[in-house]
Parts: C-alpha cells; sequence; structure tokens
C-alpha cells in the first residue's frame, strides 16, 4: 500500500444540505497521547440508517461522535477496525474491533479496555450512550462470526433497535392493539422489526412502502400486507394499531393519525429515511409520537435481565433473523473514496436497491 493510500483522509458532509459532501486529509494519527489507541478503519456499513443518523444528527448529537470543521460533520457508521498503534497497555497493536467509526481511513480513541472490548472516554463523546463509544473485541463477542462480518456491519446495529422495539411492545401487551404498521418498509431496520413482530404473531403486520420496492418488500415474506403511500386510505381502520415510523414523513405520519385516530394505540417515532419530507403537525388526532431511544431501553434490559441475559435473548433472535437474511441480502463491496461519494449519494437519494448492502473500505 502506498504511503498516499495510507494518508488520513475524513468523508465530510454539510450539516445543512447533505448533499453536499466532500473529503479532506484526516488529523495527524502520531504521536499518540498516553492511554490513547489508533484505528485504522477496515471497513463499514452505508444504508439508509446513516441518513437517519445525519437528519436526527442535532437533535440526538450524532453529529458529535466524529466533530468537524464548522457545519461540517462526519456521519457514525457501524464497522470493523484494527489496533495498528497503542499507547495503553492493556490494548495490543492486531486487537479488532466493531463499533461506530468516523467514514474515516482513521480514528483515535481515549481508550478504557474492559474486558469485552474499548470504550473511548475522549471528552466530547462523555455525554453519549456507552454503547455508542464501545468497541467490542471481536475475540469476546458472543455475536461475532468472521464469515458474518458484512452481515454484522449491515445489519446487527439496526436489528438491535428492532429488537428492542418488538420487546417494548411485548412488555406492554401491544398497548391493546391488534396490528402493527411500518412505515419505510423496505429499510433494513424495518425488515428486521416486521420479521420479529411477524414471528410473535400479535395479528396482522402491514409495510407501507413506494409503488418501486413493493414487489421486493412483498416478497420477502415478513409483512402480512404490504400498502403503497399512495393507497393510504386503503389502510384498515376497523382494528387497533401500533404505528412504528421509520420514513420520519410527516405527511405520512399524519395521514396514518387521520385514518386511524382513536384506533391507533401508540406512535413510535425511530428512523428519518425520507429526510426531506415536511415535518409532521403538532395537532395530530390519536396518541401523540413518541421517540423510541434505544439506549435507554437496553439500559433497562441490562438491569430486568443483567447482560448475559440481554445477549442471550438477542443472540437467538439474531442467528435466526442472518438465516433470514440470506433470502434477500446481496452485499457490494467498494473501495476508495470515489466509491464511497457515489454510493452515499445514491443511498441518501434512494436509488439503490432495497435488496443491497454497501460495504466501504477507504
Amino acid at each position: 500500500m502506498s504511503e498516499n493510500e495510507l494518508a488520513p483522509i475524513d468523508f465530510l458532509i454539510n450539516r445543512d444540505d447533505f448533499r453536499d459532501c466532500r473529503f479532506v486529509p484526516g488529523s495527524a494519527t502520531h504521536p499518540l497521547e498516553p492511554g490513547q489507541v489508533l484505528f485504522r478503519v477496515d471497513r463499514f456499513a452505508l444504508t439508509s440508517n446513516n441518513i437517519t443518523y445525519a437528519a436526527a444528527g442535532d437533535l440526538l448529537n450524532y453529529w458529535g461522535f466524529f466533530p468537524g470543521p464548522d457545519r461540517w460533520g462526519r456521519i457514525p457508521a457501524m464497522g470493523f477496525g484494527d489496533v495498528i498503534d497503542s499507547r495503553n497497555e492493556e490494548v495490543q497493536v492486531g486487537t479488532r474491533c466493531f463499533g461506530f467509526f468516523p467514514m474515516s481511513r482513521h480514528l483515535i480513541v481515549d481508550a478504557k479496555p474492559n474486558g469485552s472490548g474499548i470504550v473511548d472516554t475522549v471528552a466530547h463523546r462523555a455525554s453519549q450512550a456507552p454503547v455508542y463509544r464501545t468497541y467490542n473485541y471481536t475475540t469476546a463477542d458472543a455475536l461475532y462470526s468472521q464469515d458474518r462480518e458484512d452481515q454484522i456491519m449491515l445489519l446487527r446495529g439496526l436489528f438491535m433497535t428492532s429488537f428492542l422495539v418488538d420487546d417494548l411492545f411485548d412488555d406492554e401487551d401491544f398497548y391493546g392493539a391488534e396490528s402493527s404498521i411500518i412505515t419505510s418498509a423496505s429499510s433494513k431496520t424495518s425488515i428486521a422489526l416486521g420479521f420479529l413482530l411477524k414471528r410473535r404473531a400479535r395479528g396482522p403486520v402491514i409495510g407501507l412502502t413506494s409503488e418501486r420496492n413493493r414487489d421486493f418488500v412483498t416478497g420477502l415474506g415478513c409483512y402480512d400486507e404490504v400498502i403503497t403511500y399512495d393507497q393510504l386510505s386503503s389502510l384498515p381502520s376497523e382494528r387497533p394499531a401500533v404505528m412504528i415510523d421509520m420514513a420520519g414523513n410527516g405527511e405520512v405520519v399524519a395521514a396514518i393519525h387521520e385514518r386511524l385516530r382513536d384506533q391507533l394505540k401508540y406512535s413510535c417515532a425511530v428512523g428519518g429515511t425520507h429526510w426531506e419530507s415536511k415535518p409532521k403537525p403538532d395537532d395530530l388526532p390519536g396518541p401523540q409520537p413518541e421517540f423510541f431511544f434505544a439506549p435507554a431501553r437496553i439500559v433497562k434490559r441490562s438491569e430486568d435481565w443483567g447482560g448475559a441475559g440481554l445477549q442471550e435473548r438477542l443472540g437467538s433472535a439474531w442467528s435466526d433473523f442472518l438465516e433470514f437474511s440470506d433470502q434477500w441480502l446481496s452485499v457490494s463491496r467498494h473501495h476508495g473514496p470515489e466509491a464511497l461519494e457515489r454510493v452515499y449519494l445514491d443511498v441518501l437519494t434512494g436509488r439503490i436497491d432495497p435488496s443491497d448492502g454497501h460495504v466501504i473500505s477507504l
């Protein structure tokens, strides 16, 4: 590998115009301060989930993971990195970890090791949930499999979110509902939730999608009904339902609330794949949408079940979902800055096939 290829580089997004992106030289990687480790970012996944991180970046401080200059930012991505330098006696060069990395070639962390991984204690991340700043050792990760690394990057983080939403509904007896409505049904987070809800069998699972993705969503088999956005007037309103909004499309949310009114028992906001849509009105009929914050649910279930109990339940469901994903997920690997920019813009503007999973290496 040439010196130019090894040079630090960062992919920056204009926080006021997500289409405006650029590559800049990264920060110096040497010398490290005592306690720090240097990761070479091996590769990371790029999905519509990353667009949600950008859309909610100011609200939930996703831009604070890896700050950029002025109004430029680095979107977090799930990936794998290898320690290539260490000034921490507890972390050896060659250690491989899974976690949130920037879309960059390198990352320096202020490492606080524990038995299962490294927690980044850098000051600007101190307020973030530990799950967001932990880098799990692959050697101590019960969910890790070397031949499943692509699926882990693409699906594991979003599957955790869906697993926790499904668990919330079960814990609350589905708020008295008899069906579930999921927007952005072609997104991988929605597919994971549809899979889990279908398996739980608490009434029909309805997926909402575009006409373009209707055949794909129908063919998945994890939705009992598939309805396109221009057919919302046909959405069943005779039975109580919960809604899980992955799209963040205010007009769609409003239409569902208007259609179901008191029959909508719970409205859950999770994602923002429709990042350019209008915000939802403030005076919606039915329940007010509640934002789902996965880290808080992780804390609750870790207290209820213990860390090992949560991992056991998650691991069983994850294994089943991986087998299901083999039926529809097609992984594409890309290399270099030009490929990253191209794939990012395709994901941003919805030009990708929902069955594709894109993995990037710089």
